[in-house]
């Protein structure tokens, strides 16, 4: 027993060993450094407190990024679970970590783990339940070497926009490629998003999974609020989706009026491709990775991609602003004359405009 608690009831400790005397000694450890004012007033487990860190912080987060901190909470609380936050020490922190690397977890899922602990012991050093944080203190995992994007070669991007099915699938596919849209920005369409002529998709919404359901969002950041500037070359495709577009131009078949899954969309999208010969079969977000390889095989500038691709790098959005539109609707130009049929346009392919660009 350690004095009372706010309520009145017995401040009752445990301390744990492989034998007595080891209990023991943490008892005495214990005490000996409450007597030097070495303690903090509370002494509470892992997993209470990242509950209590959780429940205050989660007002400050999105939605969809409540679902993610949860699943990593979860990872934290089975690994660190009921040892007191105390005894956690900047080794043990390696240690787990460690452990995800052997389990074959991603990079990024060590960062969320290793930036998730950080907040929650700062947070206790903060209220003083524990003296320092000892995230600060862990050394950080090297990085693996990251694989490289897949992306549509020219040639395959060629093929696609020639051969996929004139329906809605085979028009959406061809505006991705062609625009660098996501997919989840896609699926949140609405026919008002979309200009009559179809030289344009404005960027204001897009499906985000909540608990596990589907529902309208908002952008991934501030910068993905844009508008598209449509190539030539597929302003039909988005001229007949508007046209064809109930509600939203993806609608859910089984839940008409609401948004579609974007693992059916990606069912879908997986068998057109896989009607079209000569292509390897990616995923939805691959487009968006030829999008932006493919303009920058253009001689498009990094700035005017960042820009219509809607990234949320913050030190090139400063440059966003000093992309005119005029320079905008130039680079959508240039990427529908690379795929124009060969013999028509200023351009017969990608390596003829490399090379103009080259010699100019």
């Amino acid at each position: 027993m350690d004095g009372y608690k706010t309520d009145g009831r017995r401040n009752i400790l445990s301390f744990s060993g492989k034998t007595q005397k080891e209990a023991k000694e943490k008892r005495d450890e214990y005490f000996r450094k409450k007597a030097m004012g070495l303690l903090t007033g509370q002494d509470l487990r892992f997993d209470e407190w990242g509950d209590r860190w959780y429940e205050n912080h989660k007002d400050n987060i999105t939605a969809t990024t409540q679902e993610g901190y949860k699943y990593t909470l979860r990872i934290l609380k089975d690994h660190f679970g009921r040892r007191k936050l105390s005894e956690i020490k900047a080794m043990d922190i390696e240690q787990f970590l460690k452990k995800l690397r052997r389990d074959g977890k991603s990079d990024s899922t060590l960062a969320q783990c290793r930036g998730m602990l950080y907040q929650i012991f700062n947070k206790a050093a903060a209220n003083d339940i524990i003296l320092k944080n000892p995230v600060a203190y862990a050394d950080k995992m090297r990085k693996q070497p990251k694989k490289r994007k897949e992306a549509y070669t020219a040639d395959e991007v060629r093929v696609l926009l020639r051969d996929l099915p004139e329906n809605k699938i085979g028009w959406s596919i061809r505006l991705m490629l062609c625009t660098g849209m996501r997919g989840q920005e896609m699926l949140g369409l609405e026919p008002r998003h979309i200009a009559k002529d179809g030289s344009s998709i404005n960027i204001e919404q897009a499906v985000v999974r909540i608990k596990g359901s589907v529902a309208i969002g908002e952008p991934k950041s501030q910068d993905s609020y844009r508008t598209i500037p449509v190539p030539d070359n597929v302003q039909y495709c988005a001229k007949l989706l508007r046209e064809n577009g109930d509600k939203f131009i993806w609608e859910s078949p089984k839940k008409p009026g609401s948004p579609c899954n974007p693992s059916y969309f990606a069912k879908l999208f997986k068998e057109a491709i896989g009607t079209v010969g000569g292509v390897r079969v990616l995923t939805p977000h691959s487009c968006r990775h030829t999008f932006i390889s493919q303009m920058q095989a253009l001689g498009v500038s990094m700035e005017t991609i960042q820009s219509i691709a809607g990234h949320a790098d913050m030190d090139m959005t400063r440059h966003y602003l000093h992309v005119e539109e005029s320079v905008r609707k130039d680079a959508a130009r240039r990427m529908s004359e690379a795929f124009l049929k060969k013999g028509k346009g200023t351009f017969g392919n990608v390596l003829d405009i490399v090379d103009h660009l080259k010699s100019s």
